[in-house]
């Protein structure tokens, strides 16, 4: 009786130390897509008139339209065509940013050595669900003397956006 009581204890020893040496746990994994952050222009930053002046100045537009000089003119009979740039942010309801140049430079179309500056632009998103119409102005800035004629640049200046 005692060899059995013995056995038995050996047998429920090697038991116990056999009894749990590993587990495991199932995981679950997902990955969310989002569509990509995307741009369109609709409408081109545009200053209109301006008269130039013995003196440096400057013209700032808004992005809601309107524009304030200091230093030279604008003429509120021939205003030319006046706009603020305006661009479609589709972002499927997530945050981004809006980064812009510090500076763009426009050439007179028949003296390329005439320019102007645009500088300290702003930006007015009109908030969307998941599309932007986003509206951008920014300061113009005269030589004094300005010499008369178109400016632009064909190559345009970047905004860019991108997701937070």
């Amino acid at each position: 009786m005692k060899n059995y009581i013995f056995i038995i204890l050996i047998i429920l020893c090697v038991f116990n130390v056999t009894a749990q040496n590993s587990a495991s746990a199932a995981i679950n994994s997902r990955a969310t897509i989002i569509d990509p952050i995307k741009i369109d222009k609709t409408v081109d930053l545009d200053f209109g008139n301006v008269i130039s002046a013995y003196n440096p100045g400057q013209v700032i537009l808004s992005p809601d339209g309107s524009r304030v000089a200091f230093g030279v003119e604008i003429s509120s009979s021939m205003p030319g065509n006046v706009n603020p740039a305006e661009a479609l942010v589709t972002h499927g309801n997530n945050n981004y940013a809006i980064t812009l140049p510090e500076e763009f430079t426009l050439y007179n179309q028949e003296n390329p050595n005439q320019i102007l500056t645009i500088n300290r632009f702003t930006v007015k998103p009109q908030e969307g669900n998941i599309m932007d119409l986003i509206k951008i102005g920014g300061t113009l800035n005269l030589e004094a003397n300005q010499v008369s004629g178109t400016y632009t640049n064909s190559s345009g200046f970047n905004i860019t956006v991108s997701y937070n």
